[in-house]
């Protein structure tokens, strides 16, 4: 109450300095250029007054901006040249005087530019695309082009798009010669092995997608959609570009949403509760998954995965339609539909790099029900080193969750993650178990609160974390219960989608040497708090009504109980696994404009296992030691360097002969990869095989059951005695 107390008094000051107060009759005559400058001086100056960097709106502010929304509007840098920003450049100092008087002049213009070209790079399309192309020309086209220079003048920017339709017309003519390929591969398995109807329709489908239209027709179709997208845009849609383009330099958590927005992310999560699960997002072009939700369709199945991009989508009996260069809110709402419907998904693999052969996926469409995100746990029955049998409890958790209405109520049985946590170790130590995995991959986080009370449940009272606000005063959040529900042994199983509260739990735990963190490099660094300030509420104070949309902006930081903050480098694990994300840009580090990683003083705090850093080297050298001895690791290795040989490609050919060598190349090494791990899984007793294929759950209670065996200092009888455990030596759940 106190902060939005402190928001009221900021808006109020911006308008008795610059805005002379309105009466309630008066608002009714305002012109849409008046009700867009008072939303613009608003929303401008709550961002800078209330921000965690506390930075005035100025000139370095301004230059920030005008650079920010040059890149929200082309990314890729494939429709503005430097010609074009120098003739902008009078607005580059000045942006930060126009915002405060409510002027939109350079968003409106630079949008108005902005359209020109998109009708400019179609026309070109068009003439182009009538001439043809020679893919048997040696030439490249560089396909990252965020980090790219602009280029100097259109006579060089035509150049560019000549090679991006060459290569967006080569795309199309590769993708329908893979699929007859694989239509052949299908057709010959079958002949061996039976008919695979299945398959063959999946296979029908996609052809029929792409014989639809021809490639030239399907790229300039593409175009034309995009330009009356962006050309019906109103004015409050440019705003919103302009508006978060600021909020953006500021923090990448940071933006502004219009009274549209609000109005359908209000709808979205209603009607997000009935889809397929999945996080999207637009990557050149593409919709790319970012993460599956926990207990949707597209978890349960299996095959969708992060870093995957959608090309097409059909309904169940409709014909695929191609959504490259669709906006997002698009092609989300051609994914949604009726619950128990089917949709079908057609999808380049992220694993499988730039010469991915387009896969069709079909989902039948659920509710994505609330239970399935919560607290699950099971026990899975091992061995470790020596031979000996071990119960390993897992508790797998998706998001910290607390229904805020009840507990608000008074309902003393109010549903929350650490209550539901503290139940499931109850039922452990009834089975008696060695040992709990804690598993918090994908966990992006949630109330802070049951970030807190989780984090009791394995430590006895003390201090969790630590918040600074943007006046930079620290508060300290403590554990208040003394009561230690679980006293064993722990492993914290984490990845860098490991995010916000989630690693606030997993620091706590590292810093209170209470178990040992094993995963990916780092969990993802977001380590803000963020506020939502609904415009509308504070138009009130100053005699003013209308749709004027939220901000949202970050407003603090967090920092661990030994002082480093959560921000920017998240935690680091004890035991770090190899996996696919080391070559992907997720986590905070790789947002623009992130607020960096620093330090405050330590809180003082116990330890609960003094000798866990001496314990580690040997948890760490057997780890080492099993892996090497497991043929899975060897397999995962190699198609490690080979999705790092793709993400690290930034050329690729622009002649079909070498293009398609490439992709047959990669194919073979794929195939032999899946083949051998096929061949594993086939020797692996059935009710193991699910079990099995998750690697990293794996060798996370087995590096449990390590610890586990030194705190009770069991030694082998003898070296010849040592059994090293791998996947052939199953884990399995006990039902």
């Amino acid at each position: 109450m106190k902060r939005f107390c402190n928001i009221i008094v900021s808006a109020l000051i911006i308008f008795t300095v610059s805005t002379p107060f309105f009466s309630k009759a008066d608002t009714t005559k305002l012109t849409e250029d008046q009700k867009l400058a008072v939303i613009t001086k608003l929303a401008s100056r709550l961002i800078a007054k209330n921000h965690y960097r506390q930075h005035p709106l100025d000139n370095k502010i301004s230059s920030k901006l005008f650079d920010e929304y040059f890149k929200l509007l082309d990314p890729s840098k494939i429709y503005f040249t430097l010609e074009d920003i120098k003739k902008f450049e009078k607005y580059r100092y000045y942006l930060d005087d126009l915002a405060r008087m409510g002027n939109n002049d350079f968003a409106f213009e630079a949008y108005k530019l902005y359209l020109e070209r998109l009708e400019d790079y179609r026309k070109f399309a068009e003439k182009e695309l009538k001439k043809g192309f020679d893919f048997t020309k040696k030439e490249t086209f560089n396909i990252d082009r965020a980090k790219l220079p602009r280029c100097a003048d259109m006579q060089e920017l035509k150049k560019i798009w000549r090679k991006k339709l060459k290569n967006d017309l080569l795309y199309f003519k590769l993708m329908k010669r893979a699929m007859l390929e694989e239509t052949k591969d299908q057709s010959a398995q079958n002949d061996k092995k039976g008919k695979d109807v299945e398959k063959e329709k999946k296979l029908a489908a996609l052809k029929k997608l792409w014989d639809k239209r021809t490639p030239e027709e399907k790229i300039l179709k593409r175009l034309r959609d995009i330009n009356n997208e962006m050309s019906q845009k109103d004015k409050i849609d440019i705003l919103r570009f302009y508006l978060t383009a600021l909020a953006l330099t500021y923090g990448p958590h940071s933006g502004y949403l219009s009274p549209k927005d609000q109005e359908d992310f209000d709808i979205n999560m209603k009607l997000s509760l009935v889809g397929i699960g999945a996080v999207l997002t637009s990557d050149d072009g593409y919709t790319k998954v970012v993460k599956i939700i926990p207990g949707g369709p597209a978890a349960k199945d299996g095959k969708l995965k992060p870093e995957d991009r959608i090309i097409a989508v059909s309904q169940e009996t409709g014909e695929p339609k191609d959504i490259i260069d669709m906006s997002i809110s698009k092609v989300v709402n051609l994914i949604r539909g009726k619950k128990g419907t089917k949709v079908n998904l057609t999808v380049l693999q992220g694993s499988k790099g730039r010469n991915a052969v387009p896969v069709n996926i079909t989902l039948v469409r659920d509710k994505v029900a609330l239970k399935s995100s919560e607290a699950t746990g099971k026990v899975y029955e091992t061995k470790d080193r020596f031979g000996n049998k071990m119960k390993i409890g897992v508790i797998t958790l998706p998001r910290f969750y607390m229904d805020f209405k009840a507990a608000f109520n008074g309902d003393p049985n109010f549903k929350s993650s650490s209550r539901d946590v503290a139940n499931i170790l109850k039922k452990f130590q009834k089975d008696k178990v060695d040992g709990v995995v804690m598993d918090l991959r994908y966990n992006g986080g949630g109330s802070l609160r049951e970030a807190i009370n989780l984090t009791g449940l394995f430590i006895g009272k003390g201090p969790i974390v630590q918040v600074r606000q943007s006046d930079r005063s620290v508060s300290v959040k403590y554990d208040p219960d003394s009561l230690i529900h679980y006293k064993g042994s722990l492993v914290v199983l984490m990845n860098k989608l490991t995010s916000s509260a989630a690693e606030i739990f997993t620091g706590a735990i590292k810093d209170y040497q209470r178990g040992i963190i094993v995963g990916d490099s780092r969990t993802y660094g977001k380590g803000t708090v963020l506020d939502v300030i609904d415009l509308n509420r504070l138009l009130r104070y100053i005699n003013q009504d209308f749709p004027a949309g939220t901000v949202k902006f970050e407003s603090a930081v967090f920092y661990r109980v030994n002082g480093a903050s959560t921000q920017q480098l998240g935690i680091v694990p004890d035991i770090k696994l190899p996996s696919f994300t080391e070559y992907m840009e997720i986590g905070e580090l790789y947002n623009d404009n992130h607020l960096p990683w620093d330090a405050i003083n330590e809180v003082p705090h116990d330890f609960f296992d003094k000798k866990i850093n001496s314990e580690l080297k040997t948890v760490k050298e057997w780890s080492k030691e099993r892996l090497d001895k497991s043929p899975e690791y060897k397999v995962l290795l190699k198609n490690l360097k080979m999705f790092n040989k793709y993400k690290k490609r930034k050329e690729i050919s622009l002649n079909e002969k070498d293009r398609w060598s490439e992709y047959l190349h990669e194919k073979k090494m794929r195939d032999a990869n899946e083949k051998f791990l096929n061949q594993i899984s086939d020797a692996t007793a059935e009710e193991d095989k699910d079990k099995d294929k998750d690697f990293y759950l794996n060798e996370s209670i087995h590096i449990l059951t390590d610890y586990i065996d030194i705190r009770r200092n069991k030694k082998p009888a003898s070296k010849a005695k040592v059994a090293v455990i791998t996947k052939k030596e199953p884990v399995t759940v006990k039902q």
